[in-house]
């Protein structure tokens, strides 16, 4: 379990962060009215820094788990690209959910993103057809549409909505900044692509770190409604 405050490791259990001493909890989950539609949280506050040292304590504490979650999901997607990208992009989100609650990595949660294959296959279609068109307003097209749709995946597997739901809830928290949200993008892909430089092997490290990043932003700001990952 992390602190939400100071990305410090606590005790499963602890109520008290042992850094900070900031209280540890989520924060309160967005309220879903009775017509099951999504109400964004006001007032969301882009923190890359914090949001980035977070998943950095998570992934290097387990890292060589993480890595070969990673060649695992880069190869599975392989097999039928595009398609299959989805649903093991909704397993990782998952893997990091169960780190991020004080759990271990597991192989077996990557594969949990195939509960979702419906929907989470479509969105990573849709989200790449975008990016595509995105680059007729050259490179910066892409990276916006990457940027407004980076927490489809966990509105998918954490609310159980559909692909539709789940890119438009995404939107409506980064159109609150969208300019902090793009800078947090960006951050990711300068490490990612430092991680490409380090022989490749970097990657390894840097991917399952853009990913807990984002699901770390993603609990900061709209807050998990399940209270553990799917089973």
């Amino acid at each position: 379990m992390f602190c939400t405050n100071c990305g410090a490791q606590a005790d499963a259990g602890a109520r008290y962060c042992p850094r900070c001493g900031a209280v540890i909890g989520q924060p309160a989950a967005a309220q879903v009215p009775p017509t099951g539609e999504f109400v964004v949280p006001g007032g969301a506050q882009v923190q890359t820094g914090k949001w980035i040292s977070t998943a950095w304590t998570m992934v290097t504490g387990q890292v060589w788990m993480f890595m070969l979650i990673v060649v695992i999901m880069m190869v599975v997607s392989s097999v039928v690209p595009l398609i299959l990208q989805g649903p093991m992009l909704a397993g990782m989100h998952i893997v990091c959910w169960r780190v991020m609650l004080g759990g271990r990595a597991d192989v077996g949660d990557l594969f949990k993103g195939f509960n979702f294959i419906g929907p989470a296959m479509v969105a990573g279609i849709l989200i790449a057809v975008f990016s595509f068109l995105g680059l007729f307003a050259c490179l910066v097209g892409a990276l916006v549409v990457a940027s407004i749709y980076q927490f489809t995946y966990l509105f998918i597997v954490d609310r159980r909505m559909d692909f539709w739901p789940a890119m438009k809830a995404s939107h409506d928290v980064v159109k609150q900044d969208y300019f902090g949200f793009f800078i947090f993008l960006l951050a990711l892909i300068g490490i990612n692509i430092l991680g490409l430089l380090a022989c490749f092997v970097g990657l390894l490290v840097t991917m399952p770190l853009h990913y807990a990043a984002v699901t770390v932003a993603y609990k900061d700001l709209v807050g998990f409604a399940s209270p553990e990952p799917p089973r």
